[in-house]
């Protein structure tokens, strides 16, 4: 029977949860690890390990080791990249998710490390073991695809980029180009990374999905900077308005909000109709596009 894209949310959550609690077991209790898991158990969604596992089971009948640590590993990067944003060196944000951020809590020193912690484990998760059931030549692909995703070709070169665009003004391709390193190129490996751990080889395939995640990527970012316009800092679980306050441009300041809306729904379009490849197996991902764009929070 089908379910709710919330309730496959919730499904997914439980099942990447289950293994990062194993890598993360409560009787590590020095600072560093509580601050691991303060940052890891803090109510993310975990939209990018669905959107790997939901790329997954358009090729596979059921869900392989490789998609589970695929799973793990891009939601420990993202749990790395938020801590290390919210340092008062890069955003200064004081709230994450409705609760402190790890350097409130913790220390600065501490959540950097936690940080660097929580993204040498996504490796060490891929990387697997000597015994193995999954292959080497695919656990070395996943660990260089997401290097390449979260590295300086990638999200940590568009931080970079954000950090560069402070106080100034930059035009549309500037902004495409920015946000697609810094939001879109986690996304993208995570549906990347489902293709591969699932065997996916058929290059048509392959070139769908493309489409498909740089469009969800950047919508992904547009809503963000809509809700930062339009919604609270309760609903959003972090500081309403905080990039205006920084004078950092967005697609509302470059296009105003209508103008961003636009462009949401153009890229909506893209995504939904690069799935039409698929069929009907595209369905739970059609569902998650969906959510992404028409979240509020």
């Amino acid at each position: 029977m089908a379910v709710d894209t919330p309730t496959y949310l919730a499904n997914c959550q439980a099942l990447v949860d289950t293994r990062l609690k194993q890598l993360l077991p409560e009787r590590l209790d020095s600072s560093l690890y509580q601050a691991m898991r303060y940052s890891l158990f803090n109510g993310g969604k975990r939209i990018r390990p669905a959107l790997c596992y939901a790329t997954a089971e358009l090729f596979e009948p059921a869900t392989s080791e490789a998609t589970h640590r695929s799973a793990c590993a891009v939601e420990l990067i993202h749990a790395y990249s938020l801590i290390h944003d919210d340092l008062p060196a890069m955003d200064n944000d004081d709230l994450r998710r409705g609760k402190p951020t790890c350097h409130i809590v913790f220390g600065e020193a501490t959540a950097i490390l936690a940080g660097d912690g929580l993204q040498a484990l996504a490796f060490e998760v891929l990387g697997g073991h000597s015994d193995d059931q999954v292959p080497a030549a695919i656990s070395l692909q996943l660990v260089r695809l997401l290097a390449s995703a979260a590295g300086p070709a990638g999200m940590v070169g568009g931080q970079a980029l954000d950090l560069d665009a402070v106080d100034r003004q930059l035009d549309l391709a500037a902004l495409q180009a920015m946000h697609n390193a810094k939001t879109g190129a986690l996304i993208n490996a995570s549906i990347r990374m489902g293709a591969l751990a699932a065997g996916a080889t058929d290059q048509t395939d392959l070139n769908a999905l493309a489409r498909f995640s740089a469009a969800i990527g950047l919508a992904f970012q547009v809503q963000d900077d809509i809700l930062d316009v339009e919604s609270s800092t309760d609903a959003l679980g972090k500081r309403q308005g905080a990039d205006q306050a920084l004078n950092k441009p967005t697609y509302t300041s470059l296009l105003g909000l209508a103008g961003a809306k636009a462009r949401l729904a153009e890229l909506h379009d893209c995504a939904t109709a690069a799935l039409e490849h698929f069929g009907a197996r595209a369905t739970r991902l059609t569902d998650l596009g969906n959510f992404i764009v028409s979240r509020n929070h």
